[in-house]
């Protein structure tokens, strides 16, 4: 059996920024087993596998080199770029996931691709996990959950940026990870991503956590249309903004890779 595979650039208009997905589609699912080796073997921190059902209707699922991802951002946007950009697909999107229902992209006119998520804001929370003070350097301010992970909130964005981790704490805290995120005078916040239980240790750019980040900061700073960055070591910028009950998110991308993988 030979799959086509593509590995796309996200969040970016550079090769080696923003976050890199490996792209599978697929005619018929393969075994999951199968499935999380080729992850595994991909070594990204996602690998999407498609299957269409109809025109412009996809099934999607995720899997990172360790498991198999409910919700995944960045890995959505290398898959729309590779169905708008070399499988000559036009309008919207659908795909159908197991875990958030269904994800809308359109193509815009500037090129970039833009995601419809469900909201995932984040409620506060009272009793803050040990284990999420132990891991982090800097004790922050306030700390909220959603579905996803704790967000580790701070007074500044310097703060985002120095604040270190102990993986083995936070491994405590799965099947949830931990974003910390801050106000920024560049733009309207960043965040970083870690992740060592579910996929690795820090995530370059995650689109995904940004259906919670932007409701967030959105009722924090009283705007609707909000530029995110994430401050990892790669970099990525997003383009957020509120619609109703949907976050919408939208990014560049670009290729890196076009290969055949052999099973």
């Amino acid at each position: 059996m030979e799959l086509d595979v593509y590995v796309v650039d996200t969040f970016t208009t550079q090769q080696f920024k923003g976050n890199s997905a490996a792209v599978i589609p697929l005619e018929d699912w393969l075994d999951d087993t199968v499935m999380q080796s080729i992850a595994t073997e991909n070594n990204l921190s996602e690998t999407a596998f498609i299957k269409q059902v109809s025109l412009n209707q996809y099934q999607i699922r995720w899997f990172s080199p360790l498991t198999e991802i409910d919700f995944c951002g960045h890995a959505t946007l290398a898959a729309s770029y590779v169905l708008y950009n070399l499988y000559e697909s036009a309008g919207e999107l659908e795909f159908i996931t197991q875990e958030v229902g269904s994800l809308y992209v359109n193509c815009r006119d500037d090129g970039r691709i833009e995601m419809s998520f469900p909201n995932q804001m984040p409620e506060l929370v009272e009793n803050v996990p040990q284990a999420l003070i132990q891991g982090l350097s800097i004790e922050p301010v306030q700390v909220l959950k959603n579905r996803q992970a704790y967000f580790a909130v701070y007074a500044s964005e310097l703060e985002v940026e120095q604040v270190s981790y102990q993986a083995e704490f936070l491994k405590q805290l799965a099947p949830l990870d931990v974003v910390v995120t801050a106000p920024s005078e560049n733009y309207d916040f960043v965040s970083r991503y870690f992740w060592p239980a579910n996929g690795g240790e820090e995530d370059p750019v995650t689109g995904s956590i940004h259906a919670g980040l932007v409701p967030y900061w959105a009722q924090q700073l009283d705007k609707q249309e909000l530029l995110a960055y994430q401050a990892s070591k790669r970099g990525g910028m997003l383009y957020c903004r509120m619609q109703s009950e949907r976050v919408l998110i939208s990014g560049f991308a670009v290729i890196y890779l076009r290969g055949t993988i052999y099973l």
